[in-house]
């Protein structure tokens, strides 16, 4: 298990912050048209795609080994973003995506699409070891804590060792508030080193990532 920073936020930019209301935050959890691709106050405000994991996954690809004969699972798929561009960096792998709402199955990439299935993170319906590689990206943290325990639980079942997710993470009570105040949905916000102790409590081996005010660069306005 270790901590590795793939390089998907541009921690140069600043991102200012000004307290969501509850309003936007029952709109989001909704996690349907308004959240992806409504308004910014209540979720992406566009959530399309740009190619950005072309340039990221071949990082990945050589991390943890991966070959035309490995298969990849994406964890909270979204809109089959990283599945396209996964299979396109690596002709022949096999990648399947899981997401919990049908909304951005439905809006997502059309030739992704029969390659993601609508569960629950917490009941991965794949047989024991079934991956190589598992991918959480900004969706483990998404679960209350009961929730992350089953989730992390079943990645370590469906994979074979290999997995990467990012969680919400702190270190000062500074950086908690300015995280707390700028998500939506994240709902597992713990300090790092209560991660580390739950990743352990719980057997997971894989790496991690802490998104928070320091990687995402939060200031308030």
């Amino acid at each position: 298990m270790a901590f590795w920073d793939i390089g998907y936020f541009d921690s140069s930019v600043k991102r200012a912050v000004e307290k969501r209301k509850i309003a936007n935050r029952i709109v989001a959890w909704e996690l349907g048209q308004e959240y992806y691709d409504g308004a910014r106050e209540n979720g992406y405000g566009g959530f399309s795609y740009d190619g950005r994991w072309k340039t990221l996954i071949p990082k990945i690809i050589d991390r943890y080994d991966l070959t035309s004969d490995s298969a990849v699972l994406d964890l909270g798929s979204k809109k089959g973003f990283f599945v396209k561009d996964m299979k396109e960096c690596l002709p022949g792998v096999t990648v399947r995506g899981i997401e919990s709402h049908p909304y951005p199955i439905e809006t997502g990439l059309d030739e992704v699409r029969p390659d993601i299935v609508m569960a629950p993170y917490t009941e991965l319906p794949f047989p024991d070891d079934s991956f190589d590689f598992v991918l959480g990206f900004s969706t483990v943290y998404m679960l209350n804590i009961g929730d992350v325990i089953k989730c992390l639980k079943e990645i370590q079942r469906v994979g074979r060792g290999k997995s990467y997710i990012t969680v919400a993470g702190y270190r000062t009570a500074e950086e908690r508030d300015l995280f707390m105040s700028w998500t939506l949905i994240g709902s597992t916000v713990l300090h790092e080193d209560d991660w580390l102790e739950l990743f352990d409590t719980v057997g997971y081996t894989g790496d991690h990532f802490f998104t928070g005010a320091r990687s995402l660069n939060l200031q308030w306005e």
